[in-house]
């Protein structure tokens, strides 16, 4: 697998004091493809995303995104170089619109260039903005609720602002955590239809945490499982949610559900 465009990373190793969060990791998440990160409660996944965007410093390893090492650098480095990323809580402003709260995704990336752009913007930066965003709405299918106020909004919706808000800023890989959350059955198949859409479409990497296997399975070109801060599993979806160990671990008894598969 080529490393060129991609996030990669090596060894990484994350403790608390005492306590070792991940251990020895090392995974691949190319641009263009969809890499899922999954495991039972625990096991390391939020950390390793903190790691990658800038929000805890690696004990040892290395983070890097093509050529770029970005193992010690700050957030704010990262969003530069290409990265972004979603929370699992959802962090919208409900007295904006949809439309405002979208375009704060790519004026934030715009003002972390530079300090100075925050005080003396760049002539024809509306303008760029408001394609941006326009871009987003389109992409994420929000255009007919792209004056609502976001805290109107229902929760599949409002997930459909946060990944709109992401994607306006023109990354060229976004982490996203457990995007779904929230969402039944209906939403989040077609949640995972749209991220397979918005891949194909701008060729933007996604690296995703996500609980549901269903979307897992569905959209996922490669998995890799944690458990107790360890690489246990990596592979293509279909092999890895059907092995006994991640099962064990993870899964449970049941089977998962893969595409093609019974309901």
């Amino acid at each position: 697998m080529s490393t060129a465009d991609a996030l990669v990373v090596e060894h990484l190793e994350v403790r608390f004091g005492g306590v070792r969060a991940v251990h020895d990791l090392s995974l691949t998440a190319p641009v263009g493809r969809i890499t899922g990160l999954i495991g039972p409660n625990g096991a390391g996944k939020s950390t390793t995303f903190n790691a990658c965007s800038g929000f805890v410093r690696p004990t040892s390893g290395t983070v890097r995104f093509g050529t770029v090492d970005l193992t010690g650098a700050p957030s704010s480095r990262r969003a530069h170089c290409g990265i972004g990323r979603t929370f699992q809580r959802m962090e919208l402003f409900d007295t904006l619109s949809v439309r405002e709260n979208v375009a704060l995704g790519r004026e934030a990336r715009m003002a972390g260039t530079s300090p100075l752009r925050q005080l003396l913007p760049a002539a024809g930066e509306a303008e760029v903005v408001a394609a941006a965003t326009a871009r987003a709405l389109a992409l994420c299918g929000l255009e007919a609720s792209a004056g609502e106020r976001a805290g109107s909004l229902s929760t599949g919706q409002r997930r459909l602002v946060e990944l709109a808000r992401a994607l306006a800023g023109d990354f060229r890989l976004l982490l996203l955590d457990e995007p779904s959350s929230g969402l039944d059955v209906h939403e989040s198949r077609r949640f995972a239809e749209l991220l397979r859409e918005v891949v194909d479409a701008t060729g933007v990497g996604i690296l995703l945490v996500e609980h549901d296997m269903r979307v897992i399975a569905d959209v996922c070109d490669y998995v890799y499982v944690l458990d107790f801060g360890e690489l246990i599993a990596e592979g293509i979806a279909t092999n890895v949610l059907v092995d006994d160990v991640v099962r064990a671990a993870y899964l449970g008894t049941e089977p998962v559900p893969v595409p093609g598969g019974p309901s």
